[in-house]
């Protein structure tokens, strides 16, 4: 499940926290804070390899980027020092999983078309990177699930600079997230290595033939039905 969760996300420049979580959460005993850490690491390496791949396909625009991350950074680092109870965990998560889920079973909402793009504002792009980045540090995500969809939605760029600039982002508030933890000593992994060798081969995978060719459609809807039912079993923890 977690190498084909990396590949999947990894092919649209995405680091999977959000399927690394719904993996954990259903098919294993481990506490939030572990899940947290566990998967911002996963993240991290994955986006690594997709931003390498992406990056070296000629797909990154510095000046599309930056705006995005100035805020997101420290407000990323500042989320990882706000520790959330249980239930508040489980509840939260499920909600970005819910909307991941959905995103990615009505592709009608995703479609680009890589014409009359337009860069945002930088006040624009500020406000949006800032609050992305709280609410992945508070969760354990590096925000690219919310990042990919408003840049797409608001035909922001292309499709592939899109997934570049996502795999930019994740990487650095990944980065940002784990160091707020380390700061707060949250920092707990539960068996990182029985998950990081499948996370390192879906993410080389996924991440060369994506930035090639747009992921399949049948694909990401089928990974939104996954998480959907995540979702349910997260819920019964809340309730």
């Amino acid at each position: 499940m977690i190498f084909c969760v990396a590949a999947l996300y990894a092919s649209v420049g995405h680091g999977g926290a959000s399927g690394y979580l719904a993996v954990m959460s259903t098919l294993t005993i481990v506490s939030p804070q572990e899940m947290a850490t566990t998967a911002l690491v996963l993240n991290l390496v994955v986006s690594g390899i997709a931003f390498f791949n992406y990056a070296q396909a000629g797909f990154f625009r510095l000046g599309l980027t930056w705006p995005f991350l100035i805020l997101s950074i420290p407000l990323a680092f500042l989320g990882g020092l706000m520790p959330l109870k249980d239930s508040h965990y489980y509840a939260l998560l499920a909600l970005v999983l819910a909307f991941v889920a959905i995103r990615l079973i009505v592709p009608s909402t995703l479609s680009v078309i890589d014409t009359d793009t337009k860069a945002p504002s930088k006040p624009l792009a500020l406000g949006a990177g800032a609050a992305i980045g709280l609410l992945s540090g508070m969760i354990g995500i590096g925000g690219g699930i919310f990042l990919s969809p408003l840049m797409v939605m608001c035909r922001w760029a292309k499709t592939k600079e899109i997934s570049a600039t996502a795999a930019c982002f994740i990487l650095v508030n990944s980065i940002a997230g784990l160091a707020g933890r380390q700061v707060q000593h949250y920092v707990a992994m539960s068996d990182i290595l029985f998950y990081l060798l499948p996370a390192l081969l879906g993410g080389i995978i996924g991440s060369y033939f994506g930035a090639r060719k747009l992921p399949s459609p049948r694909l990401k809807q089928l990974l939104g039905l996954v998480l959907l039912i995540a979702v349910a079993k997260m819920l019964t923890r809340v309730f």
